[in-house]
């Protein structure tokens, strides 16, 4: 599903990422693993096709990064979630409308964005905020506002670059629940991460990432 071969990405400051080859296959579950500017970010962002490499291949659902074509990459996008530290909530809409805007871009019609954004708000014990606004709702229920969003529209791959950074440990709980449960459910699932005792609590396989290369691929 998603493949590094020789990648290498240079950035502006003069740090890179060298000689990435790994694979994550279908329905898979992994941890990017490093301290913060390690490169797991960009690692997220080469996936989603918001970065390209300088040299090597991403190959991300049978599209290539050296021959991807833009309209290929709105494509990709739909088919790929991000839930990130900071939820970006949309601040002039209700959590309704923050749910629905994936399926909204897609054009789908208002009676089944009503049906999966109300499924999707019941998985996650929002039903009763549909018509707050971000700053009225907890830390922990904006970001599973943001993880609603995200997987709405049923990914095949869910990006998730430091999501329980700003939780406390029973709303990170929650989330990296659900997490797994949308993983044992068919998505693929990468996680990005400085925190051991994630790995520790709910081991998966881990990519270790020390300035900018893979140091380690193991189960946690």
């Amino acid at each position: 599903m998603i493949h590094f071969e020789n990648v290498f990405l240079r950035y502006d400051t003069g740090i890179s990422l060298r000689d990435l080859n790994f694979t994550v296959e279908k329905d898979e579950f992994l941890y990017l693993y490093g301290d913060s500017g390690s490169g797991k970010s960009s690692i997220l962002k080469m996936i989603y096709m918001d970065l390209f490499p300088n040299s090597g291949t991403v190959k991300v659902l049978d599209f290539d990064s050296n021959h991807i074509k833009r309209r290929d990459i709105a494509h990709i996008r739909q088919q790929i979630g991000m839930l990130f530290q900071n939820f970006y909530l949309l601040s002039d809409r209700d959590i309704y409308s923050n749910i629905a805007l994936p399926l909204e871009i897609q054009g789908e019609k208002a009676d089944v964005v009503r049906r999966k954004v109300t499924l999707k708000a019941d998985e996650l014990g929002l039903r009763s905020r549909l018509s707050h606004y971000p700053h009225e709702l907890s830390t922990g229920e904006q970001q599973r506002v943001a993880l609603a969003r995200a997987t709405v529209n049923s990914p095949a791959i869910l990006l998730a670059d430091e999501p329980i950074a700003h939780l406390d440990p029973t709303a990170a709980a929650e989330i990296v629940k659900y997490l797994w449960k949308i993983n044992e459910a068919g998505t693929c699932v990468i996680f990005a991460t400085h925190n051991d005792n994630l790995l520790k609590n709910d081991p998966a396989r881990t990519l270790t990432i020390i300035s900018g290369e893979v140091v380690g691929d193991r189960i946690s």
